[in-house]
């Protein structure tokens, strides 16, 4: 049982979710990390298949859609979405790409490829005859993550493209096809077109309400997963009030899938090079889900799945004072830190109220029994952020100024944090932290450096207290 899937001998890459008779089915591109002298794949993307009823126990599928081979235009089976017809036919569709087969610009083609199957969502046949490549006015090697979705009489396909001219990084675009038999596509105008992105990834569009909702994968600078919204499946597509984010730039490549009127995004924590929290972010890594909620102004907000928090079930102390705990930090930096020691994965669940005016407050994990070495979700009500950060970093030399980047934290997302009381969740599993503030604002990271196993709470510039805490282990 665990919180975060990951399979034998590899790691999670872009997720394609699909709910079935409570079940759901969770396709993923398996990274093994063995590249060929040419940095691609050594054995070809595969789509591994693993199920769930709860986000908590998972069953291990394996290889769902093989690899084309060598010389296939599908040697690389990258992202794309299942969907059903009417007559109960499954069709699958998919990138394909094969570093042998170039375009006119001398980079590696990638194709929309088609394969259907049964009810029981299996044994796929490929249909090469159906693949095809980008239209004019597009970049033939920017053609891939194929979405297809039901809107009143017509099947429309979004697709992760990039104008054929324009300036360089702001060519991405969400291209659009639409079809009536799921074989013949006929390009539309864009579904968006911001001339803003490199590309946005992993397109979708759902309806929930009265609103319709496109999410993408931000492929420039930040790395993210955000959505937008609209009172039509053609937009325009507005920013959210508030943040336009699901999650830091560790979550990546969500897509969403409903059960019961509940919408959960399923993506992967990226591991780091080198296993170093000092290390490059890395493409794939450990699947992951946030359940999203509808806010009345449409926006959203993220939080752990009730399944996911009811797996943790025995209570455990922390060897903290009695509660309710009080700082008083108004000219200084106070903390308090546990004698025992957590376990490897614990729940995390605190009350924190913050009187106004107050510079941050926040929980410290794996910390040193001294809470001087520790990860720490920081709230800092000035800057409406949580932040999170880790201490201490890597020196680079004998001088106290000469540690691994000049950074201040390692993420940041925006939240809310009038004075007053407010909620933390924080869920650790091995290196992975994701940590929740009023089942509102997510914040996922990895922490690979254990100082210690305590935990602990702090304030600074300011006054908080600690009103209720709650940690739990799986019993």
């Amino acid at each position: 049982m665990s919180a975060f899937f990951q399979p034998e001998g590899g790691w999670v890459g872009d997720v394609i979710p699909y709910e079935k008779d409570g079940v759901f089915h969770l396709w993923y591109l398996f990274a093994d990390r063995m590249a060929g002298a040419d940095g691609a794949p050594a054995n070809g993307m595969p789509w591994h298949l693993v199920t769930t009823e709860d986000f908590v126990t998972f069953t291990d599928g394996g290889e769902a859609v093989p690899s084309g081979g060598a010389d296939a235009e599908d040697f690389n089976v990258y992202t794309g979405s299942v969907i059903v017809d009417d007559e109960g036919v499954a069709h699958l569709f998919s990138t394909a790409q094969n570093p042998k087969r170039l375009g006119d610009d001398g980079r590696p083609l990638q194709l929309v490829a088609h394969a259907t199957g049964g009810e029981g969502l299996g044994g796929w046949v490929k249909h090469p005859t159906l693949t095809f490549g980008a239209p004019a006015g597009y970049e033939a090697g920017d053609w891939r993550d194929p979405f297809v979705f039901r809107d009143g009489g017509i099947w429309r396909m979004l697709v992760a493209a990039r104008h054929a001219d324009g300036p360089e990084r702001r060519r991405g675009t969400v291209a659009q096809l639409t079809s009536t038999d799921l074989e013949t596509w006929t390009p539309v105008d864009p579904i968006w077109d911001p001339r803003r992105y490199i590309a946005h990834e992993c397109p979708e569009v759902f309806r929930w309400g009265d609103w319709w909702y496109l999410v993408y994968s931000e492929f420039s600078d930040a790395f993210c997963t955000r959505y937008r919204m609209a009172r039509s499946s053609q937009g325009p597509w507005l920013l959210p009030p508030g943040d336009d984010q699901i999650d830091t730039r560790a979550f990546y490549a969500a897509k969403s899938v409903e059960r019961g009127g509940r919408r959960f995004f399923v993506g992967w924590i990226a591991t780091r090079e080198g296993e170093t929290d000092d290390g490059a972010w890395q493409w794939a890594g450990t699947m992951s889900v946030l359940e999203a909620d509808q806010r009345p102004d449409g926006s959203l907000s993220f939080r752990l799945p009730e399944e996911m928090t009811a797996s943790f079930g025995e209570s455990l102390g922390a060897g903290m004072p009695a509660l309710p705990l009080t700082l008083n930090a108004v000219d200084r930096y106070v903390d308090v830190v546990g004698v025992e020691d957590m376990p490897d994965a614990f729940l995390l669940s605190a009350e924190i109220e913050i009187d106004e005016a107050t510079e941050e407050v926040g929980v410290l994990v794996r910390s040193s029994s001294d809470g001087d070495e520790a990860g720490a979700i920081r709230l800092e009500p000035r800057r409406s952020r949580i932040v999170f950060d880790c201490w201490p970093r890597t020196l680079t030399g004998s001088e106290q100024w000469q540690i691994s980047g000049d950074v201040p934290f390692v993420f940041e997302r925006p939240c809310p944090l009038a004075p007053g009381r407010h909620r933390v969740d924080i869920l650790v599993e091995g290196e992975i932290v994701v940590a929740v503030v009023d089942e509102r604002v997510a914040l996922s990271t990895r922490l690979y450096r254990r100082a210690g196993e305590r935990i602990g709470f702090f304030a600074n510039g300011g006054g908080a207290e600690l009103v209720s805490l709650d940690i739990r282990r799986r019993a």
